[in-house]
């Protein structure tokens, strides 16, 4: 019987998804590519899909995942980026040999080579963190209000202040929260 996953929470931002499987950092840590396949499984979903990854190459990916969350993190705080993280996202980027190729309907996709197609598709994903990471995207690097969450994202909203990273996860549990305290707090004072 095959083990049950968690889901990936996937986002319009590939860096940012791409620290997405590993959530709940100030919390119960959930890590959503437990296994070298499970990390082949979030590169098909986001149109980087491998043949196969390797325990080493899995190893490559995490830390560069790492690397970008404490770069965006510091981003968003308008603090110094870590200079070992900075040095990891660009050894990843300069690594790969991928390929942004037109489709036939006007769309970009990644063409990964067949020698290094894991690293390829690390470097699509380390390019994507430099251009969120230096402001070169529409769009204003924030932290997740969530005090169990905390994940960086590129909030695109029209006035820039959206507070959670995904509305159907840590918005919709932060609203419940305030909810039943609010119920609570009513009931407290109806016995009263």
């Amino acid at each position: 019987m095959r083990a049950r996953f968690p889901d990936f929470r996937l986002g319009n931002v590939l860096a940012t998804s791409f620290t997405g499987t590993l959530s709940e950092r100030h919390g119960n840590a959930v890590e959503r590519i437990p296994t070298p396949h499970r990390l082949v499984d979030w590169l098909a979903v986001n149109g980087l899909a491998v043949d196969s990854c390797t325990p080493a190459q899995l190893d490559l990916a995490r830390e560069l995942r790492e690397s970008i969350h404490a770069a965006a993190t510091a981003a968003a705080l308008q603090a110094a980026l870590p200079a070992s993280a900075v040095q990891i996202i660009n050894d990843c980027s300069a690594q790969g040999r991928p390929a942004a190729i037109l489709t036939p309907e006007g769309k970009r996709q990644w063409r990964l080579s067949s020698a290094s197609s894991v690293e390829d598709a690390l470097s699509v994903i380390a390019a994507d963190a430099i251009s969120v990471i230096a402001g070169e995207r529409d769009g204003r690097l924030a932290l997740c209000a969530s005090p169990t969450c905390q994940a960086a994202f590129l909030d695109t909203s029209q006035s820039r202040t959206r507070k959670w990273c995904d509305m159907n996860t840590c918005g919709n549990r932060q609203k419940k929260a305030r909810f039943h305290a609010n119920q609570r707090a009513t009931l407290g004072s109806v016995k009263s």
